[in-house]
């Protein structure tokens, strides 16, 4: 059985940075054969999440899955706390694989390459509000991004009153996290399509989703009742958390917004 760490031995942080299967339209237009390697402001796009992670004091290991071992390995500092690995098909059946694993050491951090604004603040605000749970999903809310970015076109699902834009961050912090991850895995392809990933996880949360009577935090609550887990969904107060470089328009807003923190 996998060992559930005690807190002092710190997170570990599974780093996805992979390419999307069938080939990624935004590294096409950019003339770059591999997402993870994207110039912004002049170095590989990895390297930004990988700096604020290794800034947060409970992180003890960041573990890096690729399919690109070798160019991914060129790129990156040299600290002992980095490790490259190959990463399977999906990132459902990557994280299935580790959970699987008796030498995985939880609790786990999962984030990815094209997290470029990610900050040890979100990753700390995150890491305390995952407490007491199996399973926690980073949000933004709708009215905290556009407050700030008014353009800003995200997926959003919608809870109660409020919608949400997933903040590319899960903490999967005890073994449990295999069932939310094999239940993930059958909705994978669908991660896009809210109503239909609502659907697959049950009719209660989906009718509740629809008709907005269960706001996030009790769609959460009736999610960890039908798997059998505790499962929590993270509201983080910056709004950058949810924008990630999956388009042209997110690879321009980015720079723009990197460039301004200089």
């Amino acid at each position: 059985m996998s060992k559930a760490v005690d807190a002092g031995e710190g997170w570990t942080v599974l780093l996805l940075a992979g390419a999307r299967p069938g080939g990624d339209p935004l590294t096409q237009s950019l003339k770059v054969d591999y997402k993870p390697l994207l110039p912004i402001l002049g170095e590989p796009m990895l390297l930004r999440p990988i700096r604020a992670l290794l800034a947060v004091e409970a992180v003890a290991q960041v573990r890096v899955l690729t399919q690109q071992i070798e160019r991914i390995s060129e790129v990156l500092p040299d600290d002992p706390r980095i490790v490259v690995e190959q990463s399977d098909e999906t990132i459902a059946a990557t994280l299935q694989r580790i959970c699987a694993d008796p030498a995985t050491r939880f609790p786990l951090l999962v984030t990815a390459a094209d997290h470029a604004l990610l900050t040890p603040q979100m990753v700390e605000e995150f890491i305390a509000g995952s407490a007491g749970c199996d399973v926690s999903v980073g949000f933004v809310s709708r009215s905290n991004m556009l407050t700030r970015f008014p353009q800003a076109q995200r997926t959003w699902l919608r809870f109660g009153r409020e919608r949400y834009s997933g903040a590319n961050l899960f903490a999967l912090r005890t073994p449990k996290a295999r069932i939310g991850i094999e239940r993930w895995r059958a909705v994978e392809q669908d991660r896009k399509k809210g109503w239909r990933v609502l659907l697959q996880m049950g009719l209660p949360l989906f009718l509740g989703a629809v008709l907005r009577v269960r706001d996030l935090h009790q769609s959460a609550r009736g999610l960890s009742r039908s798997l059998g887990i505790i499962i929590k969904g993270v509201v983080l107060s910056d709004p950058t958390a949810a924008i990630d470089v999956d388009k042209a328009a997110d690879y321009t807003l980015v720079n723009e917004i990197l460039a301004g923190r200089a």
